[in-house]
């Protein structure tokens, strides 16, 4: 007992679920990657690759481009802009990251623990994607820059000197294949290899780093002859590096958008900011690590902000120095200028060569986590499982074989300017989805959503999801309407194919927000009769025999409260735990399978009319309280297991809930007496509560009664007076107005607007008819209630009653038989002064109505005030409801009806 009340908190991950733990020790082998001990510290495994990720194309090749074209007000601005964007989301990871334990996926693993499979799936793919592209941008960059130091010059048929490689498409994809497949042998070795190689990288590329820096103060003004493709040949231009010189920086300062010489199109800010935007993206390299560190809550937010402030000053400090010792022409024409600038060349190569490779390397193993991730959650099925295979060590090898694929597909792209815009907006995308992670987490205020970071608040999610969106669309409105397209669609696939999570879903703890906001809003003491809808209460013994009644019920809420009760006999004094808890799954994988909008509510009670009076005192919340009771009829028909039969089960492969015991026999005793049930409808008037009684709706075949192809269409057959007392028949009392309206709402739902409304208006001769209906038509107009009126002469019925009564008709009625009020407190005792005679005669004259109705709604009069007529009073009502067909007893105490506007 003490285990099972500890394990929830043994087993608790906000981020994560013992659900995949679970699933994990049935996945073979992918169990090692589970269990493979985490190795990487805050520098090596946060830092340095997002340092990496963020120090590659951008810094070495595309910083000058940006400067160049914006000048440096915009660089500046772009640069502000762009790292407010990731700050914001920065926070956002940082929170989600240390407000709990993180497993292997990054930024999917915090979307999809905090979100739900359908948001943390969806997203999943979208940052592959984002890394696969990033991975092949920084190849294509790479390319860019070997064919740079030695390819043949444009309109040149031989190569000198160390210039041999050939310059075309297909040669530079076939160097763009050779260097992805080194990136492919060192991710395939592993996590740790990964991380020493990055290191020395990191080495490489900080000596650079200083190289350049250095250079700005200690080269002489040169001139740098620049060869651009001109046709078929090549024509030189002359670039400048001033040295500082005031000059070139009131030169530089404002932008001077020209065409982009490698892919002939016109710059302008957003194109420029897309490529400045990809030395930005790297911020997630660290998280995609998860898996791999020591402790990710605590590496994660303090080697993210570190890495992405530093990256900040040195692409400030960078812009300024470019603006004030190059001249535009430098800066636009000739992206590897920082190579020609430099006091030792090589060197510079060196490190563009080293920043590009680890960034592609940083993408391709962020991608192979996220797709193993992915599989390794079943959330796509058979599609990714492949992806789950692992070496011995842990390493997901077919993850990165396959991620390489992909690369490898998108290298055909050719130019890194071309996927610039589709990369940017993947990971904006991503970014903003972070943001909304976070927000929606915020927002919900759940108290377990307690990270260790906070410094965040809602407006910063906020800002950064704004930030993101409007970044997309003004980089490139296409690329960003396709890919909330794509999301959409992976989105809906996901919610309707994958499997049930254990990891919590955010829009529950959402809904339960605003609902408990709204409820508080919802004041009874406002309601009014022109919004009156029916909240029904429905007591199932056993679902097995009242599966057609749940659904009829359904159709009878009109968008009200609907509640399943169901009363368990038995004393939790004398039982170890509570015996409910373990039906509510049944109970609710029921209400699914039905497809019906209903809430359950079990109770324990030493009686069934002690258990229905707590429901009805109990059930429901503020101002969505049953206000109707629903009840099968009390008769001794032998129950029938409708569940087995039902359409919902019938088409299904999965087997009828098993949680539910079979049917009581016909030999076995009832649960409650004809007097019990009786008391609970007595209760349930006296609580001001409407009360229907249902017999014989399993027989309802509702699919076929509405479908039928026959004329004339289905009908619904209403008697709205009191046919256990014609002395005091009315058609316009509360009760009769109620009937009404329950039929109204039946007709109203979907699935019976097909049906036709009938209303019988029984007549006596002399007592001027066509008055009556008049006057009653008058009353459905009002009403707005389309029904087809139909006389009943019952003279030969009400004669049958007279013959029991004392005084001839029309005389005074003996005493205590005054004609019932609207008010709930009274009993009227009419049961002994109505015969057998009189009831069958008034069943007959139901029954003779035809064509047959798909139902029946008849007026259920009070009990009797005396306890002991109890039993003769459900007889009554069973001679009324005999042979009828699916019929429902209405008794309404509420005013429902209203013909203002």
């Amino acid at each position: 007992m003490a285990s099972s009340e500890r394990s929830a908190l043994l087993t608790y991950r906000l981020c994560g679920g013992s659900g995949e733990e679970e699933r994990g020790r049935e996945r073979g082998r992918a169990t090692a990657a589970a269990a493979a001990p985490r190795k990487l510290p805050t520098f090596l495994g946060v830092v340095v690759p997002t340092l990496l990720s963020m120090f590659s194309v951008v810094l070495f090749l595309r910083l000058g481009f940006v400067v160049g074209h914006a000048g440096l007000y915009q660089a500046l601005a772009m640069f502000a802009v762009a790292y407010f964007i990731i700050g914001m989301t920065v926070l956002s990871v940082c929170a989600i990251a240390t407000n709990g334990a993180l497993d292997a996926g990054g930024a999917y693993y915090m979307i999809s623990r905090a979100l739900g499979p359908e948001f943390g799936g969806s997203i999943g793919i979208m940052f592959f994607l984002a890394n696969v592209c990033g991975s092949a941008l920084y190849v294509l960059g790479l390319v860019e820059a070997v064919v740079d130091s030695f390819g043949i010059p444009p309109g040149q048929k031989a190569g000198t000197g160390i210039h041999v490689l050939p310059q075309s498409y297909w040669y530079e994809l076939l160097y763009g294949t050779v260097l992805l497949a080194l990136c492919l042998l060192v991710c395939l070795v592993g996590a740790s290899i990964y991380a020493k190689a990055t290191f020395l990288i990191f080495l490489i590329v900080a000596g650079v780093l200083g190289t350049i820096l250095v250079s700005f103060f200690a080269t002489q003004p040169i001139g740098v002859p620049i060869r651009l493709p001109h046709f078929n040949g090549s024509e030189t231009e002359n670039g400048s590096f001033t040295g500082f010189s005031l000059t070139t920086l009131r030169e530089n300062l404002g932008g001077g958008y020209g065409v982009d010489y490698t892919t002939g199109q016109m710059m302008s800010f957003s194109s420029v900011f897309a490529v400045m935007f990809n030395g930005c993206t790297g911020i997630m390299a660290g998280s995609n690590m998860s898996g791999d560190l020591k402790r990710p809550s605590y590496s994660i937010p303090r080697g993210t902000i570190s890495a992405v402030l530093f990256t900040y000053l040195v692409y400030n400090l960078l812009a300024f120095l470019m603006c004030a010792t190059c001249n535009r022409t430098l800066l636009q024409k000739d992206y590897g200028f920082l190579r020609d600038i430099s006091i030792f060349p090589p060197l510079v190569t060196v490190g563009i060569y080293a920043a590009t490779l680890s960034a592609a390397m940083s993408n391709l193993i962020g991608a192979s986590r996220i797709l193993y991730a992915l599989a390794r959650d079943d959330l796509f099925g058979r599609a990714l499982a492949l992806a789950k295979k692992t070496s011995a060590s842990g390493n997901p090898v077919m993850a990165v074989i396959l991620s390489w694929l992909v690369v490898q597909l998108v290298l055909f792209s050719g130019k890194l300017n071309t996927i610039a815009g589709v990369v940017t907006t993947f990971f904006l995308l991503v970014y903003a989805t972070v943001n909304l992670a976070c927000l929606a987490l915020e927002w919900a205020s759940a108290p377990n959503f307690r990270p260790t970071f906070r410094y965040f608040t809602w407006h910063t999610c906020l800002l950064g999801i704004a930030g993101c969106c409007v970044m997309m669309f003004l980089i490139s409105p296409v690329s960003a309407s396709a890919s909330l397209g794509f999301l959409l669609v992976l989105l809906l696939a996901l919610h309707y194919l994958s499997p049930s999570s254990t990891w919590g879903y955010i829009s529950q703890a959402l809904i339960f927000h605003q609902v408990r906001k709204y409820l508080l809003m919802l004041d009874v003491r406002k309601d009014h009769v022109k919004f009156w809808r029916p909240q029904m209460l429905l007591m199932v013994q056993n679902p097995r025999g009242s599966a057609r009644l749940i659904d009829f019920v359904n159709d009878l809420k009109k968008s009200g409260l609907y509640v399943l009760g169901h009363v368990e006999l038995q004393d939790l004094d004398a039982l170890p735990s509570d015996p409910l808890q373990p039906q509510q799954d049944s109970w609710l994988s029921l209400v699914d399978k039905l497809n019906v909008k209903a809430f359950i509510s079990l109770t324990l009670a030493p009686s069934v009319r002690h258990g229905v009076r707590q429901l009805l005192f109990t059930s429901g919340l503020g101002g969505m309280r049953p206000n109707t009771l629903v009840l099968g009829f009390y008769d001794d028909a032998a129950p029938q297991d409708g569940l087995a039969r039902h359409p919902a089960f019938t088409s299904a492969r999965e087997e009828v809930p098993l949680g539910f015991p079979p049917l009581r026999a016909p030999a076995d005793p009832k649960l409650l007496s004809a007097r019990e049930y009786v008391g609970i409808v007595a209760d349930a008037l006296k609580m001001l509560r409407n009360v229907l009684l249902a017999r014989q709706l399993e027989s309802l075949d509702k699919a076929w009664e509405l479908r039928r192809a026959a004329s004339p269409p289905p009908a619904i057959h209403v008697w709205p007076v009191n046919l256990l007392r014609p002395d005091s028949a009315r058609y316009a009392d509360t009760c009769s107005l109620f009937l009404l309206q329950m039929a109204c709402v039946l007709n109203m739902a979907r699935a019976w607007r097909r049906a036709r409304l009938r209303l019988f208006l029984c007549v006596e001769a002399g007592a001027m008819p066509h008055a009556q209906e008049e006057k009653l038509r008058q009353l459905l107009k009002d009403l707005r209630i389309q029904a087809q009126i139909q006389l009943v002469p019952w003279d030969a019925v009400t004669r049958l009653h007279w013959q029991t009564r004392r005084g001839p008709p029309g005389g005074p009625a003996p005493a205590g038989e005054e004609e019932e009020e609207e008010g709930a407190v009274n009993f009227p005792a009419n049961a002994t002064q109505v015969s057998d005679e009189y009831v069958c005669a008034a069943n007959k004259l139901v029954l003779e109505q035809s064509p047959a109705p798909a139902v029946r709604f008849l007026y259920l009069p009070r009990p009797p005030a005396d306890t002991s007529l109890y039993p003769l009073y459900l007889r009554q009502l069973e001679l009324l409801t005999r042979g009828l067909g699916p019929t429902v007893l209405v008794h309404g105490v509420s005013a429902v009806t209203s013909t203002q506007l």
